[in-house]
């Protein structure tokens, strides 16, 4: 049937404007810190601090985006916000000082978080409530392949033509999503009298879903959990004396995590969540307790396999949930939910994290981020029930 088609021109843009908007997120994320300590003789808290600049402002803009996202317009707001995500990557060029440097992450992240919402949120409405599970996991995708070219690509530019190229392929990228977000066409809402009084109302209610708070914080779990990956594995692999042991898991882990999004999300519209979601949960703690356990390229390979397995098909697939379980008018609020508390994990995970790797090294702290994992499958299995994910009508 018509309405059951996934595969329209506005869901293949919305691939697009993914594609490019997490690129550049990733692009820069992972030389931020080398940028700043190189330019400008920062410090390792400062050069972190320039890093993780851009989640503050993210985390900052999902708030509010969130609570006016359907006052603005769900297309309105991302290609407002693609506007100044290119002219943010563009002010790289002339900063000639960290604290400039910090004002352009927050701003540049500012416009990422609000985009990253309305683009998300916007995409549940395309979506046939039927394929919402396999809808997530195809969109998916695309941040999944910006997870592995968006380092890739910013460790090229960066030794072979210099951090101008970086700055220049941040512009060009966002350039791309802006242009893609032009020709991207949703249904917008219409708020009822009752959700346009609650705009002036600052009640916490008002910003963050409480429904959605649940699954959230399964996510955030997650989110801490692997942002030991994100920021140590390369430390980690090169105090084994095998720094290209790091290249190889996050090879690996992207392939995996575009297996389980290709598949997985068919399955759980099909037979259910459990059906999918257990099962990630045992992949992803056994990839990180490989991790900690492993000396070998093999052993990383497959810690990276088993980790793109299960972190890469836990986003979508409790996206889904989320989504199944909310109601039209509480879409925004409880996407801006669900990816605060994901970015706030990720943010937070490395500074607690890396007090148990220098008193208890590296393998100690995988261990941990493992034993994290159980703890957020236990968590969803609290919040969800082991007995909720049948096939579904």
């Amino acid at each position: 049937m018509n309405d059951q088609r996934l595969w329209t021109r506005t869901f293949l843009i919305g691939l697009v404007v993914n594609l490019f908007m997490s690129s550049v997120f990733y692009l820069l994320m992972t030389t931020m810190a080398v940028y700043a300590a190189q330019r400008f003789a920062a410090s390792d808290s400062q050069a972190g601090l320039a890093s993780s600049a851009f989640v503050i402002g993210a985390v900052f803009a999902r708030l509010v985006a969130g609570k006016f996202l359907d006052v603005v317009g769900r297309r309105r707001m991302l290609v407002l916000s693609m506007i100044v995500f290119t002219l943010a990557g563009l002010s790289y060029l002339p900063v000639d000082d960290l604290t400039l440097l910090i004002v352009v992450r927050l701003v540049h992240g500012v416009a990422f978080g609000a985009g990253n919402t309305a683009l998300i949120a916007s995409v549940q409405s395309i979506i046939p409530p039927a394929r919402r599970a396999e809808g997530n996991g195809y969109f998916g995708t695309a941040t999944t392949v910006a997870t592995a070219g968006g380092p890739f690509l910013g460790v090229l530019l960066m030794e072979s033509l210099g951090f101008d190229a970086l700055f220049w392929a941040a512009t060009a990228g966002g350039l791309v999503a802006m242009l893609a977000g032009l020709a991207y066409r949703v249904p917008e809402r219409t708020l009822a009298p009752e959700e346009r009084a609650q705009l002036r109302s600052f009640r916490p209610s008002t910003f963050i879903d409480r429904g959605a708070l649940p699954y959230a914080a399964v996510m955030g779990v997650g989110g801490f959990a692997y942002s030991s990956v994100l920021s140590y594995l390369a430390v980690h692999a090169s105090a084994l004396h095998m720094p290209q042991a790091a290249s190889v898991f996050f090879l690996l882990y992207a392939l995996g995590a575009l297996f389980a999004r290709l598949f997985a999300g068919r399955i759980q519209d099909a037979y259910g969540d459990n059906v999918v979601v257990v099962p990630v949960f045992v992949a992803y703690t056994a990839g990180l307790a490989l991790v900690a356990l492993t000396q070998s390229m093999g052993g990383f390979a497959i810690a990276g396999l088993l980790t793109g397995l299960g972190f890469g098909c836990l986003l979508p697939s409790l996206q889904a949930i989320l989504i199944n379980k909310t109601s039209p008018a509480r879409v925004g609020v409880a996407t801006s939910t669900f990816f605060l508390l994901l970015d706030i994990g990720t943010g937070v995970g490395p500074v607690f994290l890396g007090l148990i790797a220098a008193d208890f090294g590296f393998p100690a702290m995988y261990g941990a981020s493992a034993g994290l994992v159980v703890v957020g499958g236990a968590l969803y299995a609290l919040v969800h029930g082991l007995r909720s994910g049948g096939r579904r009508a």
